[in-house]
C-alpha cells in the first residue's frame, strides 16, 4: 500500500480509523479540558496549516469525518461538556470539535502538511520516522496518565464511583494513545457549567451554584431519585471543593429545578418595540 492509496481511498482510511496512537507518536496532541476533543485551531494546530484549510477538508469529507467523531456543538452544549475553561468570542453560537479518530482521518486526507505526512508514514508502517524525542513525549504522556490514574484510585471509597470509572477510563485510553470510550450521558454534568448556559454571568452564578446544588438534592429526594456520590471539583479561584456527581443523564432535573424554582426570575425582559411601543 502506498500514501497516495490511503489519500485517495476512504475504504483504506477506514482500515486504520482506530490507529489514533500514531498522532502522539508523530507530535504531542493537544485537546480540549475533557481530554477528548479538539477545535478546528487545535487541529490546525497540530497540523502546522490554517484553520481554514481544516474547514476545506470538512467540506469535502464531512460525511466520513462524522462518522469518526466530528460534530458541531450549540455553543450552550459545548460549555456544558467541555466547561467554560475555552474563553469563546461572545458572538460564537456554534463550535466544531474532533475526537482523535476524526483528526486522525483529517492527516490521512489532508496534503501540503509534513505533520499529516509523517502520520501517513505511521499508518504505512514506517516508524523509523519517528525521532528519539517523539518517542518520549509518547512516553511521558503514559507515565502522566498513570500517575493521574493512581490519584484518582485514592479517592476510592469516598469519592463516586462512577465518576471514577469515567476519569479513569478517559485516563487510560489517553495513556494508550488512544480514543476514549465515552457515553455523553456518562460525561459530568457541573452546576455553574449549566447555569452559565442559561445566560447568567459570573456574580449570578457564584450567588446561585449552592443552592442550585442543595436544590437539586431536595427535588430529586422529593422524586425518590438516587443522589450521586462526591467528587472533586476545581473552583475558579484554584480550590478544591467535593460537589455531587451528576452527569448528563440528570440534565432533565436541572431543568426541572431551574423552571422551578429560576426561569421567571431570569425570563428575558419582553421586547415591547414588538407591541408598538416605545423602543
Amino acid at each position: 500500500m502506498n500514501e497516495l492509496a490511503l489519500i485517495q481511498s476512504q475504504a483504506v482510511r477506514a482500515e486504520h480509523a482506530n490507529r489514533v496512537d500514531v498522532l502522539d507518536k508523530v507530535k504531542a496532541l493537544s485537546l480540549l479540558p475533557d481530554g477528548v476533543h479538539a477545535t478546528t485551531e487545535l487541529v490546525a494546530s497540530y497540523y502546522e496549516v490554517t484553520p481554514e484549510a481544516i474547514d476545506q477538508i470538512v467540506k469535502r469529507n464531512r460525511e466520513e469525518l462524522s462518522g469518526n467523531g466530528y460534530k458541531v456543538m450549540s455553543r450552550a452544549e459545548f460549555e456544558s461538556v467541555i466547561g467554560d475553561t475555552l474563553e469563546l468570542s461572545p458572538q460564537t453560537r456554534r463550535v466544531a470539535v474532533f475526537s482523535r479518530r476524526a483528526i486522525l482521518n483529517v492527516g490521512q486526507i489532508l496534503t501540503g502538511s509534513q505533520v499529516a505526512k509523517e502520520v501517513r508514514a505511521y499508518l504505512l508502517n514506517l516508524e523509523e520516522v519517528a525521532t528519539h524525542e517523539q518517542r518520549s513525549e509518547a512516553i511521558d504522556r503514559a507515565q502522566l496518565a498513570q500517575a493521574r490514574i493512581e490519584l484518582l484510585k485514592a479517592g476510592d471509597g469516598y469519592l463516586d464511583a462512577a465518576w471514577l470509572r469515567l476519569k479513569i477510563r478517559i485516563q487510560t485510553a489517553i495513556g494508550l494513545g488512544e480514543e476514549p470510550e465515552v457515553d455523553h450521558d456518562d460525561l459530568p454534568l457541573y452546576v455553574p457549567d449549566f447555569l452559565k448556559s442559561k445566560g447568567l454571568k459570573k456574580a449570578q452564578i457564584k450567588a446561585a451554584q449552592s443552592w442550585f446544588g442543595r436544590r437539586l438534592v431536595k427535588v430529586a429526594l422529593a422524586e425518590g431519585r438516587t443522589i450521586p456520590e462526591k467528587r472533586s471539583e476545581d473552583t475558579a479561584s484554584g480550590s478544591v471543593r467535593e460537589t455531587n456527581a451528576w452527569t448528563r443523564k440528570d440534565l432533565p432535573l436541572f431543568e426541572e429545578v431551574w423552571d422551578m424554582y429560576y426561569a421567571a426570575e431570569h425570563a428575558p425582559a419582553p421586547d415591547y418595540a414588538l407591541f408598538g411601543g416605545e423602543s
